[in-house]
């Protein structure tokens, strides 16, 4: 339905999401007002230190995730049953709710939230006092809100993308698409992604830098390790991305040919994305990986099994991950022999997975279990996430994948490897790092209803997929016939999705209610074995004072078995300084108005807003927080 609004014609869907807005923005409004929060609201936006812009992370990645699932109740509505009907989710409609919520879920959503979970734990977990360059990270945080409000902002203004998640050319060239619509994918995407090379550089500069005296490498927890390995898959393939993001503007924007016309070729975006977009599988994996690893090793009570092993393993899958992209484009028409060896480097990467997966097993293997929130979406993860890589085999496998393209198997198998790995593993997280975060922690029996709801919901939705699919149902459909044998399967995925969402509110209500009771905990909730569980909940920004020194792996763990305190030295290590400071949130936001203006031809606001950027440079490079801390020599040099 289309309702007249100034002499155009506005879809209502985008009408009650202008609604919502303002209903929603008033409550807040009235509420920051009444309880006087706008002291916070400055504090957060100026912040650089981890544990807050880890929080920001969280919340917009939680915002975005939302608006992402309810994207994802739209499609099963349409889905539920045949020749429907819902809304006005049908045709162009429906292209544009499915690429919103691929988009939002794999760069605003499930990238974010690792991140935040990244920043408030890794340097904790190796005793550094913040990230290497707190101004950066908070930089990396507003690059990563600028590109995500740019992108919704299409949907408020009736342009919302239709190209899927992919983003393929030529549809996404000016050939095809040449309204706006495509300029928000676009622009939104390669802000973001800059934010996310940035906070990558951090997070390796931290760990080789900023350890503890005597956290070695192979001294430090799983998490650390998958964050590291998992940030230089990041500077890799988001550069990519980058680069093919840049020539498809170029191609919108100046009429250049790289992905059409005689010398340019589609399949030209096809290799660059897939180069970036396989990784970014792993890039979402492999810190849910850590996670679990130390989540496990926790709730057993017990040292993980063939630490080295789980190092090597994370460390061959990031490799093998640039070596698979082709399994995405094997009914292009490449060859025989190019599908033959991307299949055998895809089947090759099943391996070290499968070494995780009994390390995990074995590690849980005659230790003492706690069945804690965390826990049980650790468990939840092994079977689902093995699915996923059952399927994953089945695909890899180039004349069977010629069946499987395109089909809802494939929707399947993304989702139980997706899915089952990052989102159970930042469910996990959260539970696991709230005190951390907050210094409170969250209702265990609103958890395992929050866990049950959403596991069951899960396989409800995904599993009959496979049959689906298998069945000939095409992805990107919006309908289909009585008479194909879809509607049970179909109607079961929609009944699941549902089931999700609720699982989805009861954790929001959980959130609510821990907030509201104000109950704090101590340093240790869960019994910890590794350095951050020995700072106080939430960790304060002077932690590690003085520095532990670590002699082994899990030493706070060990050191409790022994009943000693660990080692400290008052020994000084040179350590990062957040300062509070404006420049990043403004820089960030100006970046997105020129982006704005570049979009709409309005050159004369890109010009205003690129010249504020660069004003941002000149003001920053005349800055030094450390000044404040270490004071100016007399040669206007620092005194230490």
């Amino acid at each position: 339905m289309y309702i007249p609004f100034f002499e155009k014609h506005v879809p209502s869907d985008v009408i009650a999401a202008w609604v919502s807005v303002i209903i929603i923005g008033i409550v807040l409004a009235t509420y920051v007002i009444k309880q006087n929060k706008w002291s916070v609201i400055w504090e957060y936006m100026r912040t650089t230190h981890h544990r807050k812009v880890g929080t920001l992370y969280m919340i917009f990645g939680f915002l975005f995730f939302l608006r992402a699932g309810v994207d994802a109740l739209l499609i099963r509505s349409q889905l539920a049953l045949p020749q429907n009907e819902f809304w006005l989710f049908q045709f162009q409609k429906y292209n544009e709710v499915f690429t919103t919520h691929g988009t939002m879920m794999i760069f605003f959503a499930a990238t974010p939230m690792l991140l935040g979970l990244m920043n408030v734990a890794v340097p904790l977990q190796i005793g550094a006092r913040d990230l290497a360059f707190p101004f950066l990270n908070a930089v990396g945080f507003w690059l990563f809100f600028a590109g995500g409000m740019l992108f919704n902002l299409a949907f408020f203004f009736d342009s919302a993308p239709a190209i899927g998640w992919t983003g393929y050319a030529p549809l996404s060239t000016s050939l095809f698409t040449p309204d706006v619509n495509s300029d928000y994918y676009v622009f939104g995407v390669q802000i973001s992604g800059l934010g996310t090379i940035f906070t990558a550089l951090n997070i390796i500069v931290t760990i080789f830098r900023h350890r503890a005296p005597g956290m070695k490498l192979m001294r430090m927890p799983l998490f650390t390790w998958a964050s590291l390995i998992t940030s230089f898959l990041i500077l890799v393939a988001f550069t990519v991305l980058a680069i093919g993001l840049y020539l498809l503007m170029f191609d919108r924007m100046f009429d250049t040919k790289f992905f059409n016309g005689p010398d340019g070729d589609p399949i030209f975006w096809q290799h660059l994305f897939w180069i970036f977009g396989h990784p970014e599988v792993y890039i979402l994996a492999l810190p849910a990986f850590g996670l679990f690893s130390d989540i496990i090793t926790t709730f057993s009570k017990k040292r993980i099994f063939g630490y080295p092993a789980m190092v090597i393993s994370i460390g061959t899958i990031a490799f093998l991950a640039f070596t698979v992209w082709v399994h995405h484009m094997f009914t292009v028409g490449l060859g025989p022999l190019v599908n033959t060896v991307f299949a055998l480097t895809t089947m090759a990467i099943a391996v070290p997975t499968g070494v995780k997966v009994f390390n995990w097993l074995f590690t849980m293997r005659g230790g003492v279990l706690r069945m804690t929130t965390p826990m049980l979406f650790s468990l939840g993860f092994i079977p689902s996430f093995v699915m996923g890589g059952v399927t994953g085999v089945m695909l890899s496998v180039s004349a069977a994948d010629f069946q499987f393209h395109d089909s809802h198997f494939v929707v399947a198998h993304f989702h139980y490897v997706i899915l089952a790995s990052t989102i159970l593993g930042i469910f996990a997280g959260i539970y696991y790092y709230f005190p951390k975060i907050t210094g409170y922690q969250l209702n265990e029996k609103l958890g395992k209803w929050h866990f049950w709801l959403f596991l069951i919901g899960y396989h409800l939705t995904f599993f009959p997929m496979h049959i689906t699919g298998m069945n000939g149902m095409p992805r990107r459909t919006f309908t289909y016939d009585v008479g194909e044998g879809l509607t049970a399967t179909n109607f079961i995925s929609t009944i699941g999705a549902f089931l999700m969402g609720i699982g989805v509110a009861v954790m929001f209500y959980n959130l609510f209610i821990t907030i509201r009771k104000k109950e704090r905990v101590g340093s240790d909730p869960w019994d910890g074995r590794t350095l951050e569980w020995t700072v106080a909940s939430p960790a304060p920004e002077d932690s590690f004072q003085p520095m532990p020194i670590v002699k082994e792996m899990d030493p706070y763990w060990y050191a409790k078995q022994r009943g000693e305190d660990l080692e400290t030295t008052d020994e000084k290590l040179a350590s990062p300084i957040s300062r509070d400071s404006i420049i990043p949130f403004i820089m960030a936001n100006l970046l997105a108005v020129l982006s704005f203006g570049l979009m709409y031809g309005w050159i004369w606001l890109a010009v205003l807003a690129g010249a504020g950027v660069f004003m941002c440079f000149i003001i920053r490079a005349f800055r030094d927080e450390r000044e404040q801390y270490y004071g100016k020599g007399e040669d206007g040099h620092e005194s230490v």
